[in-house]
């Protein structure tokens, strides 16, 4: 099978470098186009199941990526993004000292009262890999899975069997980023990752 795995557009709360967690922040019109330019790109794939987080950044996204194709947008609760809890909202220069180990040392990160840790994140994307994708690796089938940055890298974690620590390794999952890899039974083979289609600026929160 063939397995796609991409990050929503732009919302503004990204332009703001605002954590958003599981608030439940819409595209913005620049978040459209970016789904649009990478929709375009990848018209001509015929995508035979699409998953999709329930957060209406991430379902729109997926609505986009569907164009025209007669499949069915199935949402999964187990995709929404890792829960910031009481760090939801704020921006990047507001959060406190403990936020740095979330991308410099993911396996000492203690998250804020009510937020998610990387193992309770992992631990559900795992679960959804193994009840959705798992029965599809043996057939001919192309998935495309469309969520947020951290949930896309803890899928990614469980598939290659990497290490929490190692989880933010390799490039930034910017808006509308494109990842697709060839799967077998017991085989994982990268054909991309992290790739845009799109020539102007997306948020990456390691680079303000």
């Amino acid at each position: 099978m063939k397995l796609y795995i991409i990050r929503h557009g732009e919302t503004d709360w990204n332009k703001a470098f605002r954590l958003q967690g599981q608030s439940d922040i819409p595209l913005n019109e620049y978040g459209k186009e970016l789904a649009w330019i990478t929709s375009d790109a990848l018209k001509n794939i015929m995508f035979h199941v699409i998953y999709s987080s329930p957060l209406c950044r991430a379902y729109e996204t997926a609505e986009i990526m569907r164009r025209d194709r007669p499949v069915e947008i199935i949402t999964d609760g187990r995709l929404k993004e890792i829960s910031f809890g009481a760090d939801e909202g704020r921006s990047k220069d507001e959060l406190g000292e403990h936020f740095s180990n979330f991308f410099f040392a993911p396996d000492q990160y203690v998250p804020s009262e009510g937020g998610e840790s990387y193992e309770d994140v992992c631990r559900r994307a795992a679960d959804f890999f193994m009840e959705r994708i798992e029965p599809l690796r043996s057939t001919d089938k192309t998935v495309l899975i469309v969520a947020h940055g951290t949930l896309n890298k803890a899928l990614m974690l469980h598939m290659k069997k990497i290490a929490i620590r190692d989880i933010w390794k390799g490039d930034f999952q910017k808006n509308c980023c494109v990842n697709c890899y060839e799967l077998t039974e017991d085989t994982v083979t990268v054909i991309e990752e992290a790739k845009i289609y799109y020539d102007g600026e997306a948020t990456d929160f390691l680079e303000k």
